[in-house]
């Protein structure tokens, strides 16, 4: 069963679409459901994301937790939107269902994808980004829920 804030998020996303000359965009997948996630940030001059934008081929869960994704990150800086875990995406939907936990990992790891493609732009390093996977179900099992 699915939140309420999970189908706000899945029946009026919010933020969809394409950023012409986006700063960073970030592309993840997860092979075994299928669902591909891609994220879209307009970063400016003092490191905030002036926009997120996202683009989603998935089931309601990869919908929302997308949706939600862009809404937790706009507006911060490059820090806070590192700080945006896959565990803040799904306590911001009040939850999500075991079986969809990793569309909030998709989530995280496109935001991460979008921060690294914005990083080598640019010819810098942010503290903590490690070169994200194309593929999350490469190592979802180890994570912990």
């Amino acid at each position: 069963m699915y939140s309420d804030k999970v189908m706000d998020h899945f029946e009026h996303p919010r933020n969809v679409g394409e950023i012409a000359d986006a700063s960073g965009v970030g592309t993840v997948g997860n092979a075994r459901c299928g669902d591909i996630m891609r994220i879209y940030l307009d970063i400016d001059e003092n490191q905030i994301i002036r926009d997120c934008k996202f683009k989603t081929f998935g089931c309601g869960a990869a919908v929302a937790t997308s949706s939600m994704a862009t809404e937790l990150v706009k507006g911060k800086s490059i820090r806070e939107a590192m700080e945006v875990t896959n565990k803040a995406v799904m306590e911001a939907l009040d939850g999500l269902p075991p079986v969809k936990v990793h569309c909030s990992l998709l989530a995280e790891e496109a935001i991460h994808a979008a921060l690294w493609d914005y990083a080598q732009k640019n010819g810098i390093q942010i503290e903590g980004l490690e070169q994200p996977k194309s593929d999350i179900s490469e190592h979802e099992e180890e994570e912990e829920y």
